[in-house]
């Protein structure tokens, strides 16, 4: 059955829409998803109109699946950061019960692996018994179902609470799940944050020791309302021992130091590259750049993950090379993952540190 055109589903969702104006509508296979727009006076009370919006849109002939965002933002100074999640939203702040710590894992820039490393250390994590959560909060390139080799879409808890995924023993939630591959997410800043404020937010995650969030590339508008609008425990930096990827590393420790996140470590990712056939090593992106790097901000350095053919075959198979630790990207993983750990045990042992002054 053909699904509703663009002009259907902009009557269907204006007429249940009262404080909001339906902005942008993207249809795909059945998948549709449209934005509203509201006044940010009023985006607490709106809650409930995407709710009836997408029950009407989801009515309609041929619609598999309906998702509105509030193309909004929550005013507000933030309240003092917890050390885990606790019950509620206030604020604009995502709470999450049940979660003990949460992690960001970003780069400052993209094209250093950030994504690979968020899912193997995910995978490691949950490997040494750990209850594992992992949110990739890439509206515009997620590639979490494909790394974990994840099809299907996500059941409901209720009547909006979205159940993570699990593969690994780890609990999924990427908007990859709600979107076919080929769909071209051509959305503005708000509507991006409100998206990703509902996959963490409105998702029964239940009790996670860690929940890693693979943040969106780079330091912009997403990065900063995710640090603010989450009770991160910390942050992991990913960088290659390149100087141009480093440099963009900086950029994202001092954005993190800025809205007061610890910084929990680097991961030096791509550190020498390993020939399949004779086993031998070449530094393509230099040596050591991520560790010296760490050493000289007075950050913990966590390891480093060497680039291999079995790595690469790995991701596009969905298995990640945590599942195995006899290779060397497996074995470094599981090496990173442990140190990572230690790092968030001793956060919440001794709560925050005091600022740290590095001389240049």
């Amino acid at each position: 059955m053909a699904g509703p055109n663009e002009a259907e589903i902009r009557a269907a969702a204006g007429n249940v829409a009262r404080i909001g104006r339906v902005g942008g509508v993207a249809v795909k296979d059945g998948a549709v998803q449209v934005s509203l727009e509201v006044d940010p006076d009023r985006a607490q009370e709106a809650g409930a109109e995407r709710r009836a919006v997408e029950d009407a849109l989801a009515a309609l002939p041929g619609v598999t699946s309906a998702t509105v965002v509030l193309t909004a933002e929550h005013p507000g100074p933030a309240p003092d950061r917890p050390s885990g999640a606790a019950a509620g939203r206030t604020s604009g702040r995502i709470e999450l019960p049940g979660v003990k710590s949460i992690v960001a894992v970003a780069s400052g820039k993209g094209g250093v692996g950030k994504s690979t490393v968020a899912v193997n250390l995910a995978v490691a994590l949950a490997r040494q018994g750990l209850a594992v959560g992992l949110m990739d909060s890439d509206i515009f390139g997620p590639s979490l179902p494909r790394m974990m080799g994840i099809a299907g879409k996500p059941a409901l808890a209720g009547e909006k609470t979205l159940l993570p995924m699990r593969k690994w023993d780890v609990a999924c939630m990427s908007i990859g799940f709600l979107i076919s591959e080929e769909t071209a997410m051509i959305w503005r800043g708000p509507m991006v944050m409100s998206a990703v404020q509902q996959l963490i937010g409105d998702v029964a995650w239940g009790e996670l020791d860690i929940l890693l969030i693979d943040m969106p590339p780079g330091t912009g508008d997403a990065q900063l309302t995710l640090s603010q609008r989450v009770p991160l425990t910390g942050a992991v930096i990913v960088s290659t021992p390149q100087d141009i990827a480093l440099l963009d590393a900086r950029r994202g420790i001092a954005m993190f130091r800025k809205v007061e996140v610890p910084v929990l470590g680097l991961v030096e990712n791509m550190s020498v590259f390993i020939c399949p056939h004779c086993g031998k090593g070449t530094h393509i992106f230099g040596s050591g750049g991520a560790r010296a790097e760490a050493e000289k901000l007075g950050a913990p350095f966590l390891g480093e993950v060497p680039l291999e053919l079995e790595l690469r075959l790995r991701c596009d198979a969905g298995t990640p090379a945590a599942v195995d630790d006899s290779s060397p990207s497996g074995q470094a993983f599981r090496e990173i993952a442990a140190r990572l750990w230690q790092q968030v045990e001793n956060r919440r042992a001794t709560g925050p540190a005091p600022p740290r002054i590095v001389m240049e």
